[in-house]
């Protein structure tokens, strides 16, 4: 089932989100399941990823490969996976 995930990643910066994601974003292209991808800043301070995959397990797979390991030190993302009636992307 195709799932919506949202992080809210308070302690994340513009300016770190924009360095990870250069190097994430051809493993994301790449990745099994990847939809569509979003990110900037959260109204509550922070970064908001919001993320379309195919399978939440596809997501946390790729997030546990390529995310995780390079979470600066005290970045802890709140992830929530949502069930998505349609999804498509241009």
């Amino acid at each position: 089932m195709t799932v919506v995930m949202i992080a809210e990643v308070p302690a994340l910066t513009e300016e770190t989100y924009d360095g990870m994601i250069v190097g994430l974003k051809p493993t994301l292209l790449a990745a099994k399941g990847f939809i569509a991808h979003a990110g900037g800043p959260s109204p509550d301070g922070g970064t908001r990823v919001v993320e379309m995959w195919e399978t939440e397990e596809d997501a946390s797979a790729w997030y546990d490969e390529f995310v995780a390991p390079n979470l600066p030190p005290g970045v802890v993302p709140d992830r929530r996976y949502h069930a998505a009636h349609e999804a498509f992307a241009k």
